[in-house]
């Protein structure tokens, strides 16, 4: 059968491209593994030769018919009843299961090193995954179905589907129908205006939808791998829309797309034009102080702004919220992470220095492969073998709207990524000073995501031990995205929280206190509380210093 768009909406929620892309495994990587593992049969043979013998057996039970292996019952692949009442069909899926089995008990049992062992298992994931009979159409009976009922029409269609993807999508299967979708039209309609634009940014202001306002204005600053408008998505779900509503002066950043003309601009440079857009908020706003919020690698950009403030004494962000955001990650925090050797760290930012960008098609590319179950071989199944077209998914527009990385700042996040320089005996000079996230002394407020696979909830729980203020910490119970995209009213809504901050992350989830609510309630609570007095709306956008330059959601979005 299709993919249903709400299964699609909420896989696509998890699946978002993020940093880790940028430090993604390369080919070169995971032929090593494959050395890794052959190694480890050739020297430690009986592990492999006793699963390689329950792989026999179980195969003889197969053909006899008397195997009780079955699917996982969340397996999508394996819903259709075929494959349980169909001989055939049965016998094909049961060899593919005990092939993967006796491949996961082997790597089990072979007394790999912890690291090794997970290498190995990622990249027989991606094999077996490669080689389930789902993914051709003589061994996905739904594929088979829809081919008869439909007169060889499904084939024709889903052959003229790889065909334009081969020709408009470097390959791979589209993920979005994006015909219904438009920027500014029924995406990203917050009413506002940019009110302030240099090289680097566009900042726009949006109307309030309160006769009063608080009076410390708050200014979202968003990742450089995406753009601005996940922040104000949809109606149903902008978190412009909620701050808005709530009587914040909400201002947002919405960065450039850069091309090889901007391959020189590093997080410095992206530093010093928010330092930029901070002055204008405050005087458009006529506030001395703002508060901030980053998310992503927005929030790795939002720390290293609050650090040079701090260094250079300067008080103009109140307080900071820090959402999905990994400063001090390391290695072992995902899978992918354990192929990230420093080899292959150098070959991605030469390759990102020769080509002046890391292209956002090649970023989309590289997380694909990482989650080839959920962002490739679904489609394959649905708009090839079933000839169906991608559904519309406003998140997976987003998601697939992709940005450019300029190769410094590709360079100076993998520098992050590499010798996690955040940390307080690192000594890193950034823009003349060392830095010193014990001297963000404000106030700050953190969410993650207990199943964010992208920034995992225990690598941004660390943020709490850098900063030198009062946190507190959110967990929600959604991922990545999902973790922001998380309004009021959603009856699955839930997080976590603890007042107090032990050293492991697993102690703090022990201790906490779940709310089966949005947290963007408690955040607009907390954020209330740092917001200053309410003040009579503003009747114009802008000032005469900062004139409405263009309607939101500005020109830097279409670029």
């Amino acid at each position: 059968m299709a993919l249903k768009p709400e299964k699609v909406g909420k896989q696509a929620a998890e699946t978002t491209t993020a940093i880790n892309s940028l430090v993604g495994f390369r080919k070169s990587e995971v032929v090593k593994s494959l050395g890794l593992m052959a190694g480890y049969a050739a020297k430690q043979p009986k592990p492999f030769a006793k699963h390689l013998k329950n792989y026999a057996s179980e195969m003889l039970d197969i053909v006899k018919g008397s195997s009780e292996l079955a699917p996982d019952k969340r397996d999508r692949r394996f819903q259709d009843e075929t494959w349980s009442k169909n001989p055939l069909y049965k016998r094909g899926m049961q060899s593919w299961l005990a092939m993967r089995k006796e491949l996961d008990g082997w790597i089990a049992d072979s007394r790999m090193h912890p690291a090794d062992q997970v290498r190995a298992k990622f990249v027989s994931d991606l094999i077996t995954d490669a080689l389930a009979p789902t993914n051709t159409l003589l061994g996905n009976p739904a594929a088979m179905k829809r081919l008869f009922e439909t007169g060889g029409l499904s084939l024709a269609k889903g052959m003229k589907n790889a065909y334009d993807d081969l020709r408009n999508n470097g390959g791979l299967p589209s993920q979005v129908d994006s015909r219904p979708f438009k920027v500014g039209e029924n995406l990203a309609t917050s009413k506002g205006a940019v009110v302030f634009k240099n090289e680097m940014l566009e900042l726009i202001q949006y109307q309030p939808q309160t006769d009063q306002v608080y009076k410390i204005p708050l200014m979202v600053i968003p990742p450089q791998i995406n753009k601005f408008y996940a922040n104000d998505l949809a109606p149903n779900k902008s978190i412009v829309g909620f701050l808005t509503k709530c009587g914040y002066q909400v201002f947002a950043v919405s960065w450039r797309n850069p091309t090889r003309q901007h391959a020189h601009w590093g997080l410095e440079n992206y530093v010093g034009a928010l330092i930029e857009a901070v002055q204008a908020v405050k005087k458009i706003s006529r506030s001395p102080r703002i508060n901030v919020t980053g998310a992503c690698s927005g929030g790795i950009t939002l720390a290293l702004l609050l650090s040079e403030l701090a260094a250079r004494g300067d008080a103009s962000v109140n307080s900071y919220t820090l959402m999905v955001s990994v400063l001090d990650g390391k290695k072992s925090d995902s899978e992918v992470g354990l192929f990230v050797t420093d080899a292959a760290i150098e070959q991605a930012r030469k390759h990102s220095r020769k080509k002046g960008i890391l292209s956002g098609e090649e970023l989309g590319r590289s997380f694909a492969w990482m989650r080839p179950n959920d962002l490739i071989w679904n489609y394959v199944v649905n708009n090839y073998l079933l000839g169906e077209d991608p559904p519309p998914y406003d998140v997976l527009f987003w998601n697939n709207d992709s940005t450019n990385l300029p190769a410094q700042l590709h360079s100076d996040y993998l520098d992050i990524f590499q010798d996690r320089r955040f940390r307080p005996d690192k000594n890193v000079v950034f823009m003349d000073h060392i830095v010193d996230m014990s001297a963000v002394t404000q106030d700050g407020f953190m969410v993650a995501g207990v199943t964010d696979h992208i920034t995992p909830w225990k690598a941004c729980y660390r943020n709490v031990r850098l900063m030198g203020g009062d946190v507190e910490f959110i967990l929600s119970n959604s991922g990545h995205l999902q973790s922001l995209l998380n309004p009021p009213g959603n009856p699955k809504a839930k997080y976590f929280t603890n007042k107090d901050f032990p050293a492991r992350a697993d102690r703090w989830l022990e201790g906490a206190e779940s709310f089966n609510e949005s947290w963007w309630l408690r955040w607009n609570e907390w954020l209330s509380e740092r917001s200053g007095e309410m003040k009579n709306s503003p009747k114009k956008l802008g000032n005469k210093a900062h004139p409405p330059i263009s309607q939101a959601p500005g020109e830097y979005v279409f670029t």
